[in-house]
């Protein structure tokens, strides 16, 4: 596993006062490929990684499923205004689709090309090509891939180099074989909180809620490992009011547990409680209303970006003790944590945090540094300049 520490782009040490400016570093061209039907973490990952590649003049292009969640939503203008190819990523063993990849490489001839998740890594096999000798001396572009989870790695392995979020997700892929001088830990950004136009105020009528009311925040697929069912649990423990002020769940997700999900809250009684917002691609107007964030992710989590939003956004953060969490967060310092698939726990954590002001503040300051630090943009785009120069270059 492989940390870089050359100077670049957005480095604050790259220069000292009185001394010339220097023209900022080229980046490598690139093109960034991603498969997947739906919006959730790692498509919203994929879009901010792609606006700070556009930010940064970056030479860089997207392909992107037709007709998924990511190419609705630049249908909207949301996204990073890269050239973007809308390719078929029809199944993980589709002719079409590789042979569309293939023509986009060959047309396009980036370095290098980075691909995320199964379906665009499977399809993408650049092999084929042209060759010299090296890893990064190539005629062909190097094959990148970046990992955001214990996925099987026979869909990843004909790569030439993978990233993983997490430092232990590196070891793991090194203990499952991958060598360890190709495989490179950069975790995930957050970016500051946008200035929005609005107080919020106008939402909060739209959504039916008294200006009184304190607001928890969830946000996440409807999936098993996110563990919204034991958050439904905690919820049907607490009291109607929490430091003298009645509270709501403001539920920002979908998927295929929906349904469960609605009737376990309504065999609880706390229908009413929770909003059940769907899928929203830009949260933000959410959580500038919430009160504190509520992360109940199981072990299976392997980053978890909401808690680097829970800091940036300034918010009490009360998470499980997932893997993720645990490599990260540094329990009360700047989260409150808790254990994994523990309703009451989680329930007293919450109220906890909402109970004592004086501590939940102290819990924001400290995230609010570590975003700022360690989990910047800044910070992570010059780590992978380092990584992408240090591949291009051999």
């Amino acid at each position: 596993m492989n940390d870089s520490k050359r100077l670049g782009p957005g480095s604050e040490t790259a220069g000292h006062a009185g001394a010339p400016a220097q023209p900022e570093p080229q980046w490598p061209s690139s093109l960034q490929l991603i498969g997947s039907k739906g919006l959730g973490g790692a498509e919203r990952w994929f879009q901010r990684f792609c606006d700070a590649l556009a930010d940064r003049g970056a030479p860089a292009a997207i392909g992107i499923r037709a007709g998924s969640g990511l190419d609705k939503a630049r249908a909207q203008g949301l996204g990073a205004q890269l050239p973007c190819h809308r390719l078929p990523f029809r199944t993980v063993w589709d002719p079409l689709s590789r042979a569309a990849i293939d023509q986009l490489v060959k047309r396009l001839q980036p370095e290098i090309v980075q691909t995320y998740m199964g379906r665009a890594t499977r399809l993408t096999r650049l092999a084929q090509l042209p060759r010299r000798t090296g890893l990064a001396g190539s005629a062909r572009p190097l094959h990148l891939t970046r990992l955001g989870g214990y996925y099987e790695l026979s869909a990843y392995r004909h790569a030439d180099a993978w990233i993983g979020n997490t430092r232990q997700l590196c070891d793991w892929m090194v203990q499952q074989g991958l060598p360890a001088e190709r495989v490179f830990h950069i975790y995930n950004f957050v970016d500051l909180p946008p200035r929005l136009q609005s107080d919020g105020q106008d939402l909060r009528r739209e959504l039916g809620l008294s200006s009184d009311e304190q607001l928890l925040i969830c946000m996440g697929r409807f999936v098993t490992f996110k563990g919204h069912r034991y958050l439904l649990d905690a919820l049907a423990r607490l009291p109607v009011e929490l430091g003298g002020r009645r509270w709501r769940l403001l539920m920002l997700g979908d998927g295929p547990l929906r349904e469960d999900l609605h009737q376990q809250a309504r065999a609880l009684g706390i229908m009413d409680r929770i909003l059940w917002l769907g899928w929203r691609p830009e949260p933000a107007p959410y959580l500038q209303l919430a009160d504190l964030v509520v992360f109940p992710s199981l072990d299976a989590e392997p980053m978890g970006n909401v808690i680097l939003e829970a800091w940036a956004w300034r918010l009490p953060l009360v998470t499980a003790s997932f893997r993720g969490a645990r490599e990260i967060v540094r329990h009360g310092e700047d989260a409150w944590c808790v254990p994994c698939a523990d309703g009451p726990a989680l329930a007293q954590g919450i109220q906890h945090l909402l109970e004592e002001p004086l501590l939940a503040d102290a819990l924001v300051k400290r995230g609010a540094e570590r975003v700022e630090q360690e989990f910047s943009r800044a910070a992570i785009m010059q780590q992978y300049w380092e990584l992408y120069v240090d591949l291009a270059d051999g």
